[in-house]
């Protein structure tokens, strides 16, 4: 049996109670007896696709409205919520949670915006008891922030098609080739606004990336910045200028829990912009194509950065020019995960790190290298990942930068265009990694680096045997 063909039994179910329909009556009318379709919507039946036709008609409902997949973002994100210790004793499994996602997704949405707002206040609880105290007491701060401008990012598919259009109109006004100059940029903020952009060493004591002083007109930019970043904030100021009531407008259409979210947003949406002044949708769209998504070969031909290319690639959404679906994660040595999107269909942890058999970790111990492979997860889906380390900080003798890895993938599917493929043996079962999302959401009971016991097993401990690792009997 599928995991789509449980999805269909589930949203089956769904449908045939909110319109008060008995099993018998369903039934009755689609031939069958209630024992059957009760198998069918538990998951423990296949649907046939004239059945299901018969079912759509009773039910008054197109047949894609129960054969829609799963919101693996919402599942997920419940799933990394209820991995937490203090739903431990409940049993509560994945299959319930998936069937909690098909069948009453607004309550789904609703526990994971509870679940944000609880661990919101205990981060501002062990804040306040730091100030109070004046020790540090949990170096992970408030990310709640983050996490819903990745949700705000997720809904829109992290495509805009208006902030395109602004910034391919921009850009056609400055063009000379693919490659947007940061001195053009510059050189237009101060012809069109009378802004004068200095680069600047920052005070020792105060320091900065960039600061804009909108009375006397001055953009100041940190020399301690690469010119790549230097051109992203360039353009994004650009847009903070010329492209700000687009901006509201796709940030009204968000219900933010706080002005601090919205104004964290405001900032994605800007830079956003000023990657697409500086790597045009149609002109960065061909290149993809043509270059079969080679994030070295497209920095190159941009003169942008590995993370920007990454980014920027799961961007090509618009249905005339559509790339391929894209995930994409930043996480540091440490296993936090500060930037997540997945149009691929993999699911990335909301809470804290990713499984550890993930390549965007393995990256960490080749640095500078790009890391292929092909991951597998538990349901089946196989997928080509790529990860490569980047350095983020001060340039300058004596100022240690971060280390942080991006990694980048899709499904299998696509690997004929995903450049990266050619060196993998995508035949050979030997050489896919199998891998999960996190351990206490992961079916894998074969794993010798599971951390955690798995939230949908009841863990106990035998002294007398021990399996693969402590959390496994046999």
């Amino acid at each position: 049996m599928s995991e789509i063909d449980q999805q269909i039994g589930h949203k089956i179910k769904a449908k045939r109670k909110k319109l008060g329909i008995t099993q018998a009556y369903l039934s009755k009318k689609l031939s069958i007896s209630p024992t059957y379709l009760n198998l069918m919507e538990s998951g423990k039946r296949k649907i046939d696709l004239d059945l299901l036709l018969k079912i759509a008609s009773e039910l008054n409902i197109d047949v894609s409205d129960i054969s829609k997949k799963t919101n693996t973002n919402l599942y997920q994100n419940l799933m990394d919520l209820l991995g937490d210790n203090i739903f431990e004793n409940l049993d509560i499994t994945n299959f319930d949670v998936k069937d909690l996602v098909n069948t009453n997704p607004s309550i789904a949405k609703a526990l994971v915006k509870l679940g944000d707002n609880y661990k919101k206040k205990n981060q501002d609880i062990v804040s306040a008891v730091e100030n109070i105290s004046g020790k540090i007491i949990d170096s992970r701060k408030n990310s709640f922030p983050g996490e819903v401008v990745a949700d705000f990012i997720q809904e829109k598919e992290n495509y805009f098609p208006k902030l395109e259009e602004f910034a391919s109109n921009f850009f056609n006004k400055i063009q000379i080739n693919n490659r947007v100059g940061y001195s053009s940029i510059c050189e237009y903020l101060g012809n069109k606004h009378g802004i004068e952009v200095k680069d600047v060493v920052p005070d020792e004591k105060k320091p900065f990336t960039k600061q804009f002083d909108k009375v006397k007109k001055i953009f100041l930019v940190s020399d301690y910045l690469n010119l790549e970043t230097k051109k992203l904030y360039a353009g994004a100021q650009v847009a903070q200028l010329e492209a700000g009531n687009i901006i509201d407008e796709y940030l009204d259409s968000f219900l933010f829990p706080s002005e601090e979210s919205r104004k964290l947003s405001k900032v994605a949406l800007l830079n956003y912009a000023g990657a697409a002044i500086i790597m045009p949708y149609k002109s960065f769209y061909e290149e993809c194509i043509r270059q079969r998504y080679d994030v070295e070969l497209l920095q190159n031909t941009f003169a942008v950065s590995f993370e920007q290319v990454a980014h920027r690639i799961t961007c090509l959404q618009n249905p005339k020019m559509k790339g391929i679906p894209f995930h994409m994660l930043r996480a540091d040595v440490a296993g936090n995960i500060s930037k997540r999107f997945s149009l691929s269909g993999i699911e990335i942890p909301r809470y804290g790190g990713a499984c550890p058999r993930w390549n965007i970790y393995k990256a960490f111990t080749m640095p500078g290298k790009i890391n292929a492979a092909v991951s597998k997860m538990p349901n089946g889906e196989k997928y080509v990942c790529i990860a490569r380390t980047v350095e983020k900080g001060v340039g300058k003798h004596g100022m240690e930068k971060t280390l942080l890895s991006i990694g980048l993938g899709c499904q299998v599917k696509y690997a004929k265009d995903f450049v990266y493929s050619d060196t993998l043996n995508l035949n050979d079962k030997k050489t896919e990694t199998p891998i999960g999302v996190n351990c206490r959401t992961c079916d894998r009971m074969d794993c010798q680096q599971r951390a955690f016991p798995p939230l949908h097993k009841k863990f106990d401990i035998d002294l007398n045997k021990r399996g693969i690792s402590v959390y496994v009997a046999d």
